[in-house]
């Protein structure tokens, strides 16, 4: 059973699908989730602080699917191959996803602001206050290199970091130009056929060799 929590979390990414973030109203997320306003004002503190918390677990979801993928036991480039294509399917499937990774907030959705620290006097729980940030699309890209980078190098140790590093970057951000520009179609004669292919050909240049 979910906690109060999970539960006014999806019960505000139910209301954004009926109508825009503007017109969420707090008490009926509350009433959609079955508990009291004051509940939800103790778990996010205000209205800005549940669009924080909702893109925060977001950003969870996604990281946590990258771990997965890289935790998967095949090559290295089938894994990078296999990030970009989560990356480029969470976009899809997540506006909320899509908007972190790219920046691009529509009218729609809970873009939230630079926050303000609550003061020493809230009523709300310091427990339970969402005042953290949100990762930017830059911050997002350097987990993801980050995370890369910290499984892969143990298995190849031939690749130079620095040069293993931008590997996984540019998979990150070649991944992040099909969700802003998704391929229109087949293969043509100068290149294309998706992502994937485009993610092998990157890594085809890049000496991906595992330890013997």
């Amino acid at each position: 059973m979910p906690t109060a929590r999970e539960a006014l979390l999806d019960a505000t990414v139910s209301a954004l699908a009926a109508r825009p973030w503007s017109a969420v109203r707090m008490v009926d997320v509350a009433s959609a989730a079955g508990v009291s306003r004051q509940t939800l004002y103790n778990e996010f503190g205000s209205k800005e602080g549940l669009a924080r918390a909702l893109v925060r677990r977001e950003a969870d979801v996604y990281l946590r699917g990258v771990d997965r993928v890289l935790a998967e036991r095949a090559a290295p480039a089938d894994r990078l191959v296999a990030l970009a294509e989560w990356t480029v399917r969470s976009a899809r499937t997540s506006a909320l996803i899509r908007a972190l990774l790219t920046g691009c907030w529509g009218e729609r959705l809970p873009a939230p602001r630079a926050h303000r620290t609550l003061g020493a006097h809230s009523p709300v729980p310091a427990q339970r206050r969402a005042d953290a940030g949100v990762p930017g699309p830059s911050e997002l890209v350097a987990a993801v290199r980050d995370r890369s980078l910290a499984v892969l190098e143990k298995e190849l140790p031939a690749v130079e970091p620095v040069e293993l590093a931008r590997c996984c970057e540019t998979v990150v951000r070649l991944a992040l130009s099909y969700v802003l520009a998704p391929d229109p179609g087949p293969p043509g004669p100068h290149g294309g056929g998706g992502h994937a292919a485009q993610v092998r050909a990157v890594l085809a240049r890049t000496p991906m060799r595992p330890v013997p």
